[in-house]
């Protein structure tokens, strides 16, 4: 499991999970292949990517978000 986590104190400009972008969620893919590769050893059955969203201190998981 691979998480992103977004902090932001107000939803002025949107919320949290929202500055995860399609290019950022292919940036963290690229990242998660390499340290998958670097790490031969960890068996990667499934891969998850999660996004942990903080909004004025109260958090929100949002589970296999891409």
């Amino acid at each position: 499991m691979f998480c992103e986590v977004k902090t932001r104190t107000s939803d002025l400009f949107g919320v949290p999970a929202e500055a995860v972008t399609r290019q950022k969620q292919m940036r963290l893919r690229h990242l998660a292949a390499r340290w998958l590769d670097d790490h031969a050893g960890v068996r990667a059955t499934e891969i998850r990517f999660d996004v942990a969203s903080v909004l004025a201190g109260r958090l929100e998981i949002v589970q296999g978000a891409f």
